[in-house]
This record gives C-alpha cells, sequence and structure tokens, in this order.
C-alpha cells in the first residue's frame, strides 16, 4: 500500500514526459506539501478536541489540578504528540526513493518528539507545583527546588537520548561511556548538586520557609523569603530591594530566623539606660517621702521605709551617717519604678519574662535594662511601644535625681 502510493504521483509525472530524476523529485515534494497539510489540520483537529474536552471536564470537577493542566497548556502539547507519530509513519512514503534524506529528518523528527516530551513533562511538573502551593501546609515549602531537579533530571536524560540518536548509539551504551566524565560533570554542576543537598537540609530541618523574616548580615539581608529555589534563596528586604542568597549558604553559615519571634506570644524589649555613676547615691528621709508622692511606688517605699527602719533599730544602726545598716537608693527605687511601671502596662505581655535589671558597670556609666515582651508583634506598633515606654523612663529620670550619661558636644567644653 504504502510503494503504491508512494509512486502514484511519480508514475503520474512520467506520463507528462518528465524523466526519471525529476519526476522522483516532484513526487517527492508533492507528498512532502500533501503530509504537511494533513500533519497541520491533524494538529489543529486533535488540540481543538482535546481542549474542548479538558475545559468541559474542568467545569464538571471542584479540584483545581484540571484548571491547572489547562493554564500550564498540558491538553495542547499533549495533542502535538499524534501529528509528530504521524509524520514519522508518513516519511518512508515521501522519502522511499531518497533514503539518504529520510535517515536525518527521521533523526531530527525523533529529537522533536524527545524535545515535545520534556516539554510535557515541564508542563505536568509546573501543574504540580502551582498544586501544591494552593495547599496550606505545603505553600511556606521549598517545592520550587524539587521541580527543578526533576526538571534537571529530565533534560540529562533528554540529552543523552538525543545524542543517542545522533550517534545511533543505545542510551545505555551512551550513558556507560560518559560516565567516564563524571568528574566533570560534577564540577560544571557542583554549584548545582551543592543547591540541590542544602535545599533538602532545609526542608528536612525547616530551616527557612517562604514568608519567613531573616536576618543575614554576610548577605545584606533583612527581610521576607520570597522564593526558595534549587540555586537561590530571595529575600525582599524591608527597602523592597531583593538580596539573592546561596541556598547552600543557609546550612554553611548563620542566619537569624524571626518565625519563632512571630509565632510566640510577645516580641522581645531589650534596652538600657546610661546612668552616670556619680548621679547614684543613698536616699534621705527626706527623699524617701519625697517619692511617695509617685503613686506606682508609694507603697512600696512605706512597705520597705518601715522594714529598714525596724532592721536599723533592732541593729542599734548609726545613721547619722547613711552608709551604716540598710538604705534605700535612687538607682534601686527606679529600678523599682520600671519594674512596676512595665507590671502596669497595657501593651506587656505579663505571662512573658519581665524584668528591669542592672548590668555591669562601664566607663560610660551603669546600665539600667529593660526586659520585657511586647504583645503587639507588628513592626510599627512594636516601635511605638518601646518608644512610648523610653519616652516615659527618659523624662523620669530627674525625679530620682539620676543622670543619664551622654558624651559631651562642643557647647560643653565651651560651657
Amino acid at each position: 500500500m504504502q510503494e503504491q502510493i508512494a509512486c502514484f504521483f511519480y508514475d503520474y509525472y512520467e506520463v507528462f514526459g518528465f524523466n526519471e530524476t525529476a519526476a522522483k523529485y516532484l513526487n517527492m515534494f508533492t507528498l512532502l506539501i500533501i503530509a504537511l497539510c494533513v500533519i497541520y489540520f491533524v494538529d489543529k483537529i486533535i488540540t481543538k478536541t482535546l481542549r474542548v474536552a479538558s475545559v468541559r471536564i474542568a467545569e464538571h470537577t471542584k479540584s483545581p489540578f484540571d484548571d491547572l493542566l489547562l493554564a500550564n497548556k498540558v491538553p495542547r502539547n499533549v495533542a502535538h504528540i499524534f501529528p509528530l507519530i504521524l509524520a514519522l509513519n508518513l516519511l518512508p512514503i515521501i522519502f522511499a526513493d531518497f533514503g539518504y534524506i529520510e535517515s536525518p529528518v527521521r533523526k531530527l523528527l525523533q529529537v522533536t518528539f524527545i524535545v515535545l516530551v520534556l516539554w510535557i513533562v515541564r508542563s505536568v511538573l509546573h501543574t504540580i507545583e502551582d498544586f501544591l502551593k494552593t495547599l496550606p501546609s505545603l505553600r511556606d515549602k521549598p517545592i520550587d527546588s524539587y521541580i527543578q531537579v526533576f526538571m534537571i533530571f529530565a533534560w540529562i536524560v533528554g540529552a543523552f537520548a538525543a545524542i543517542a540518536v545522533f550517534t545511533n548509539l543505545s542510551i545505555i551504551k551512551f550513558i556507560t561511556g560518559f560516565g567516564a566524565a563524571s568528574a566533570i560533570i560534577l564540577l560544571i554542576f557542583k554549584d548545582t548538586i551543592l543547591g540541590f543537598v542544602a535545599s533538602i537540609q532545609v526542608s528536612i530541618n525547616d530551616m527557612v520557609r517562604i514568608g519567613d523574616w531573616i536576618t543575614f548580615e554576610k548577605y545584606g539581608a533583612d527581610g521576607d523569603v520570597v522564593e526558595i529555589n534549587l540555586a537561590t534563596v530571595k529575600v525582599q528586604n524591608f527597602d523592597n530591594t531583593i538580596t539573592t542568597i546561596p541556598t547552600y549558604a543557609m546550612i554553611s553559615d548563620s542566619f537569624k530566623n524571626w518565625r519563632g519571634m512571630k509565632n510566640s506570644d510577645g516580641r522581645r524589649i531589650k534596652r538600657h539606660l546610661m546612668i552616670k555613676q556619680d548621679s547614684i547615691k543613698y536616699l534621705t528621709p527626706e527623699d524617701v517621702e519625697r517619692l511617695k508622692d509617685v503613686q506606682l511606688i508609694s507603697s512600696y517605699l512605706a512597705g520597705m521605709q518601715e522594714k529598714l527602719d525596724k532592721y536599723n533599730t533592732e541593729n542599734n544602726v548609726d545613721k547619722t551617717l547613711l552608709l551604716n545598716g540598710r538604705n534605700l537608693t535612687n538607682i534601686g527605687v527606679f529600678r523599682k519604678y520600671i519594674q512596676t511601671y512595665l507590671e502596669n502596662h497595657s501593651a506587656i505581655n505579663k505571662d512573658m519574662l519581665l524584668m528591669a535589671r542592672q548590668l555591669q558597670p562601664t566607663t560610660q556609666g551603669v546600665p539600667l535594662e529593660v526586659y520585657a515582651f511586647s504583645k503587639d508583634k507588628r513592626w510599627e506598633n512594636y516601635e511605638y511601644v518601646m518608644s512610648d515606654l523610653f519616652d516615659h523612663f527618659l523624662a523620669a529620670v530627674p525625679f530620682f535625681e539620676l543622670e543619664i550619661f551622654e558624651l559631651p558636644s562642643s557647647k560643653t567644653f565651651k560651657a
């Protein structure tokens, strides 16, 4: 049957007086044009049919997966397989008298078939990726990395198959011979291999997710993770710039992930006031009476004064000198005031660690540190709460006859 079709136009051209060679060429071109037209219309019909069928199926299903298949053009790519198979079957008919042309054309079509299969695999993988990202439990996972690994593997296999087609070698023999060059492959794909291993470790250890706020000083990153793929992690900084970090750097270097803070019940406030050492003193009875007007610590001062007076009386302490016995200090009372103020502040989480503590004295003074947790973890509100607290503490310092240390300015030297 194939021979009859192949010779149909050949006999027709001979009738019109064309010589044998010319008749063969005209026969081949005529069959080629007819075959291209048939393949084109078959491709259009199958593509249209598959698309319409896919749309109707997608309309009657609740799952978004089939909608994503359409969005990634999987039916259209699959439809191209059938015309390509038809073209391969028509080659013996078209090039019946030109075997030397049929061979390279067949190889070219076979390679095209391999590329088409890879394109279909790519569309399916992208569909799976988009579908998995719609699931809440997988939305923050580095799915891009795994999809890229599968695609790299598929392209490598496809490249081997294409080379095997052109060299007339079986793919097994080609891969076996290619093993000798594995060292070069490892060198070329070093970053890809490192990124693949790192992405697996990052995922398994849950070190970073999409949406996490991370700080990576080495790369100048301070913002939210927007993408995790095989080679890089993209961070959108708070100034809206993008920082790209190698994926393997996430396991080889140290970075800070703020996810724990976001998942906790508060955001830490850790800041200190630097008190001048020469402003620290014992409180006289007159000082204590004056500070009793401060409502937050009035009951504390009354109780402590009674307790200290009782101790000093029982131990016959000579109070003509304040150093003797037990006494209140202005920095100690101020520290108690800060503690009480924090305990009564509505923006502070009372269920988490809360304290005002004194740190080791330095050449600049005595640090009095506030350690507490804000209920509101949003950056702008957190900064407002912290600023509001320290506005109050800085303004309260003179009431306790304390001073804040600061380096002298040019005006100080002039004075």
